[in-house]
């Protein structure tokens, strides 16, 4: 039976001070959270013992879920084995691969006995190079432990970082190197696993999440049991459909980043929820994958990037069936990361009206790994791209003037303390109140009625003078962008630094290409973006553009295809996706040549 997506309060308070600085509260009082993320764990398991809580599709299916009390019990035996370690003060436990049951339990375990863990990026290990960042992370975490899912495919990463700790346990579940994850699961608890735990307070490090590196190495940012626990009660309280009746979720977003570790896992995990895990992801073969889960499985809340939003589209549009299942007991549409063009959008709530009778709610917010991740929800139907909405109860929000734009900095029980062994990073991170700095720039829908909401109004440092002295702002002329030019455009980059006119550096979607040119799918991607008709396309995009262009600062003169993927070697994309323009304008400085050679 359709659901009716239900929606926490949204009223605010604004406050303008003598300075300029805005402030924001929610007018909703954060409610008592638990002190510990495995608390949960111990309510489920005595309350709903049975209930899947995470599963992962293998060779015969989806196979037996992991229940929540089969789950606490996988846990205690491995927390066990970790306490038998003597792990001390400051050591870690490093998990180096992707999303998996195993991945799960020994991060539960760590965080049961109150060992910090963090989950590092499988592109640092498995698509590097030359291992810089992934000896960077492990550098600065110094783990006794090194987890990777399949020791063989990960032996060449293995291999360096126990050159760097050769006394460090590495431990797998296929082909491992060295110790067996079984031997994990087939420890004896002893009443130590309890001692711990009980030791275990709010201001305890539970995880180290290092950031995409997007202004120079990931920082280490630390997330404590208080800021994960206080920013599941702020969702919980901005969705109580989520409470209502346990969520299911089918995710993808890989556990090393906030969105898919902090959020789904832990509401999943909060509100004794199921999640399974999909191993696909927004590329053409793994999108494959997501699909043929969502065919079998169907979310009450689904959470994806934009540009997974994009490729599932057209399998919506083209199955009846999968839509059905799709939509059968969905609450509403998640996203984040980026921002989501109006016309994916308005696909979206098309295909939610026709297949329900309904439109489902598509929600975003913002926030950052800082605030654990969420500051800010749009959870409200009706809302559009671009619309952050309001912050989440318990979180003070200043708005600090900065030029012509207004940053949003965040003070709360979500926020981090800093950066795991970085302290200029921590010191540089907090203003003189203690909020954190985001360099998100925000402005407000209707200056007079904070209720209504904010819009993302870019990111201070991205934005930039043309050599006449006027600003351009990036966020909302590559929204404008990726609007037009979905679905062929997947993503931009946007220079002019000191230059006379803005021009673009265009990522393009190999499959929307494909079709636009009526090339066969075997065709090679840079043969695909050269078609004449991948050009006019590109052609005609600028001309429209520039059609409602009111002058320099939102007008694109010249613009130029990317040939070749962003590397995450070179800091260019994320794991989820998201382009660092500072990195792509540095390693691309060809293209960017080119765009301004007469």
């Amino acid at each position: 039976m359709t659901q009716t997506a239900t929606f926490g309060p949204i009223a605010t308070r604004k406050l303008t001070r003598s300075d300029g600085s805005i402030l924001i509260h929610s007018e909703q009082a954060l409610q008592p959270f638990p002190q510990t993320i495995t608390q949960k764990l111990m309510h489920w398991a005595g309350h709903t013992p049975d209930q899947p809580f995470l599963a992962r599709r293998n060779a015969a299916g989806w196979g037996q879920p992991l229940t929540y009390a089969n789950t606490l019990r996988r846990v205690e035996a491995i927390a066990q084995y970790l306490l038998d370690l003597q792990f001390a003060e400051g050591d870690t436990i490093a998990i180096l691969s992707e999303n998996s049951l195993e991945h799960a339990l020994l991060a539960l375990a760590a965080l049961h006995v109150g060992i910090p863990y963090s989950p590092i990026s499988p592109a640092y290990a498995l698509t590097s190079g030359d291992f810089s960042k992934l000896r960077h992370t492990l550098t600065l975490l110094a783990p006794k432990l090194i987890f990777a899912q399949n020791g063989r495919e990960y032996a060449p990463a293995l291999a360096m970082a126990r050159g760097l700790f050769p006394t460090a346990r590495l431990v797998s579940v296929e082909e491992p190197v060295a110790v067996s994850f079984n031997d994990l699961l087939a420890t004896t608890p002893t009443t130590a696993v309890a001692k711990a735990h009980e030791r275990v307070t709010g201001d305890t490090v539970a995880k180290i999440l290092f950031t995409s590196g997007s202004t120079g190495l990931p920082k280490g940012v630390i997330n404590t049991h208080r800021m994960w626990c206080a920013n599941l009660q702020q969702i919980t309280q901005a969705f109580p459909c989520l409470a209502a009746k346990p969520p299911v979720f089918i995710d993808w977003l890989p556990w090393n980043h906030t969105f898919g570790g902090n959020h789904n896992v832990g509401m999943a995990l909060y509100n004794g929820g199921t999640l399974y895990i999909d191993d696909g992801k927004p590329t053409p073969d793994g999108i494959e994958t997501t699909v043929q889960n969502l065919r079998e499985l169907s979310p009450t809340a689904y959470f994806n990037v934009p540009k997974g939003f994009s490729m599932l589209l057209p399998y919506l549009e083209a199955e009846p069936d999968l839509r059905a299942t799709f939509f059968r007991n969905l609450h509403f549409l998640f996203y984040a990361g980026a921002s989501l063009a109006q016309p994916v959008w308005s696909r979206l709530e098309a295909l939610s009206r026709e297949t329900t009778g309904r439109v489902v709610p598509i929600i975003t917010g913002l926030g950052c790994t800082e605030s654990g991740p969420s500051a800010l929800f749009a959870n409200w139907p009706g809302s559009y791209s671009g619309l952050l909405g309001v912050p989440v109860a318990g979180l003070s929000v200043k708005l600090v003037p900065d030029g012509n734009k207004l940053e949003i900095r965040y003070k709360g029980p979500n926020v981090t303390p800093g950066y795991w062994q970085q302290t200029a990073a921590t010191a540089s991170a907090f203003d003189e109140e203690g909020y954190y700095k985001t360099g998100d720039a925000v402005r407000f829908v209707d200056e007079t009625d904070p209720d209504k909401g904010l819009l993302f109004d870019g990111r201070i440092a991205e934005d930039f003078k043309l050599s006449t002295g006027t600003w351009v702002n990036v966020g909302i002329l590559k929204a404008s962008v990726l609007a037009a030019g979905s679905p062929v455009v997947q993503d931009v980059v946007l220079a002019g630094l000191d230059q006379e006119y803005v021009s673009a550096i265009l990522f393009l979607n190999p499959q929307a290409c494909q079709q636009l040119a009526d090339l066969p799918a075997n065709t090679p991607q840079r043969v695909v973006f050269q078609h004449p008709a991948v050009q006019q396309f590109v052609d005609a995009l600028l001309a429209r553009l520039n059609q409602t262009a009111t002058g320099s600062a939102n007008r694109i003169a010249r613009a130029i295809v990317a040939l070749d993927p962003p590397s995450i070697d070179l800091g260019e994309i994320t794991d989820k996706g998201s382009l660092n323009q500072r990195a792509v304008l540095q390693h691309r400085a060809v293209l960017v040549q080119q765009l301004y050679t007469k």
